[in-house]
């Protein structure tokens, strides 16, 4: 029969292990954001963090606090808001230059109050125009599980004894902690979504009840427990970000034959297929060339005669009617 002291040194065997089974979308790969940032310049930064010679704009981090997974994060996991993890990897990344847009607003602000009333000392230099605006923003949305790490839990409840209470009890708090994240990246002047990338992390969590070993070894394991819970949503997210710096390094701006937000290509039954007024035809035709006369926004023959015009120069269905493969042709 295994004694206690034998019991605790295989307990604390597993529980040490748990640091090397951290995945970031792979097995092996080791994810943890640590060192610091200042100006373009990082310490210490992860090896696995990608980088940028040069950052793209700036960016500001924005967590939606109504959704579910953030009251889990706070509520159920006890940990912060994202931000502060995803502000060090950006800035350390050089991709982008982080502008603050969350509750240390309501400070800046301040400070522009107080010098707009008179109180703070000349040349403070807190007027107006000198804030940077966020050119892009990024949004974090995570995904929980804790799944039970069955066969591994089983294997050490074998291997202490199938009968031995404490056993069961070791085997059966060892789960894997699991996290699959999503961050996007809009542009803030057209709202359009620039890039999307989702990320996962697994850490294996070695977590003890509290009365089994002894009140101090359980709480330092109960430490530990939320420590990998942690860790794992971090991981997930530098996941997620390397993803983000993947597909903006090389970016491509999608394109919308006729421009963006102009009612798109999908005809719908039913629907106008017209964005563009006959009067604002009738300008645009004059500016190409194709002379229609003062712009009245009627369909009259010389109009319709031009529009003919413009259709065959453009090797499209001369049917002299605004229609939108005209129309499409008219906003290039």
């Amino acid at each position: 029969m295994k004694t206690l002291p034998t019991m605790l040194t295989i307990a604390l065997g597993f529980a040490l292990s748990a640091c090397s089974n951290m995945q970031m979308g792979s097995a092996d790969a080791k994810t943890e954001v640590t060192g610091s940032a200042g100006g373009s310049e990082s310490q210490n930064a992860s090896n696995k963090l990608e980088h940028c010679n040069a950052s793209l704009g700036t960016i500001a981090v924005i967590e939606d606090t109504s959704a579910s997974w953030y009251g889990v994060l706070t509520g159920e996991y006890k940990l912060g808001p994202t931000t502060p993890v995803l502000r060090l990897m950006i800035q350390q990344s050089n991709c982008f230059v982080v502008v603050e847009r969350g509750r240390a607003m309501g400070a800046m602000m301040g400070e522009r109050a107080l010098q707009q009333s008179g109180e703070m000392r000349a040349r403070s230099n807190f007027g107006k125009g000198q804030m940077a605006a966020a050119d892009y923003a990024m949004s974090p949305s995570i995904t929980f599980s804790n799944n039970n790490a069955g066969g591994l839990g089983a294997a050490l409840g074998g291997l202490l004894g199938s009968h031995n209470q404490t056993a069961a009890a070791l085997g059966g708090s060892l789960n894997a902690k699991e996290a699959s994240t999503v961050l996007t990246v809009i542009d803030n002047r057209s709202g359009v979504q620039l890039a999307a990338a989702e990320g996962s992390a697994r850490n294996w969590d070695f977590g003890m009840a509290g009365g089994l070993l002894g009140r101090s070894f359980g709480a330092s394991g109960g430490g530990y427990a939320n420590t990998a819970e942690g860790k794992v949503i971090v991981a997930a997210l530098m996941d997620s970000y390397n993803g983000i710096v993947r597909a903006v390094r090389n970016y491509k701006a999608q394109e919308v034959r006729g421009g963006l937000g102009t009612g798109g290509n999908l005809a719908v039954q039913g629907a106008s297929s017209e964005q563009m007024s006959l009067r604002e035809a009738q300008t645009k035709l004059n500016e190409l060339g194709f002379n229609v006369g003062t712009p009245d926004g009627k369909l009259g023959p010389r109009t319709r005669s031009q529009l003919i015009r413009f259709q065959q120069s453009r090797q499209i269905e001369a049917s002299g009617a605004l229609d939108q493969p005209t129309i499409i042709e008219l906003m290039k």
